[in-house]
């Protein structure tokens, strides 16, 4: 086993303690705001942190995102020039693909109906299409995306799919760049965003995109769910199109601003299922044996897995 190569642990958000925990059952850990300008400090584990916080760091040679974004490292100004690495775990896929098959089931088996016409004893039956009449548009196709439409595509809905640069998957008809982009949503009854948050992306999701979805359906309409990244969306612009009838109904489990503030209209809005951003929660049982596992590989001279990008922001 390699040496005992210290962990700074810089996690804002939530409390830390579990990841403290795995981590230093391995390796020395020192939890941030202790350690600046520690030399001895060769990786850190972060979510959320200061900025400027990993500058001082001489020895850092990597840094772990404990959340499949990493928007929130880039943004520090001063993140220092070593490898950033995305922690990419089966489970975390798992729970992104149950959310988002929940969220689209939910929608085209009209649950927010039932849900109307039981307090009021209403029995009655809508018209309900078939899946293969009805299109999920899947914006964003890196592991997540691909995972939830394959899955989707096993129940039988028309899959699309949209990203920035050119990929191709059996059985999804798939659309790329700016050019491309209404004739996606135009032929997308369902849009599901899970795109990572990049400069390009940030506020794609408003009132002018969510007008061109297919509302011409057996559904009566559009819907909308973000299980991606929080600034993707605008949201006022979905609370308005809601109202304008753009779209039929959302399930968001992101947001602008998180926690969600208790003024927000999305909140008691009735056409709208919020979850607390917990579609896919980092779960520091499976994800910790991965980052180690990188470390041990680094540390005997072997490439790291799932760098992220710089200038593409993912």
């Amino acid at each position: 086993m390699p040496g005992p190569n210290r962990i700074l642990l810089a996690i804002q958000g939530f409390h830390p303690h579990r990841w403290y925990e795995l981590l230093s059952a391995s390796r020395p850990v020192t939890l941030e705001p202790d350690g600046p300008a520690d030399p001895s400090i060769d990786y850190a584990v972060v979510w959320k942190h200061r900025p400027g916080v990993l500058a001082s760091l001489p020895n850092l040679k990597a840094i772990f995102s404990i959340g499949a974004g990493v928007d929130h490292i880039l943004n520090d100004p001063a993140v220092p020039d070593v490898p950033i690495v995305r922690v990419v775990a089966q489970n975390l896929t798992q729970y992104m693909v149950e959310y988002v098959v929940w969220r689209v089931l939910d929608h085209h088996r009209q649950g927010a109906l039932y849900r109307t016409q039981q307090p009021r004893k209403i029995w009655h039956e809508p018209l309900q299409p078939p899946a293969d009449e009805i299109a999920v548009g899947i914006m964003g196709l890196g592991q997540l995306g691909r995972a939830a439409a394959k899955a989707l595509l096993a129940l039988g809905f028309k899959v699309n799919g949209w990203s920035r640069t050119a990929h191709t998957m059996e059985g999804v008809a798939i659309w790329h760049g700016e050019n491309e982009l209404t004739p996606f949503l135009n032929a997308t009854d369902i849009l599901v965003a899970l795109l990572p948050l990049t400069p390009a992306t940030r506020g794609i999701v408003d009132y002018s995109l969510l007008g061109k979805l297919n509302r011409e359906n057996g559904l009566g309409g559009a819907f909308f769910v973000n299980a991606g990244r929080g600034q993707l969306q605008k949201d006022a612009d979905i609370a308005r199109a809601l109202d304008d009838g753009l779209i039929k109904e959302a399930s968001l489990d992101v947001f602008e601003t998180e926690p969600l503030p208790e003024t927000s209209p999305l909140w008691t809005h009735p056409k709208v299922f919020v979850t607390p951003h917990s579609a896919a929660s980092s779960d520091p049982v499976h994800l910790v044996p991965l980052m180690l596992e990188q470390m041990d590989a680094l540390e005997r001279g072997e490439r790291l897995t799932n760098i992220v990008d710089r200038k593409a922001g993912y």
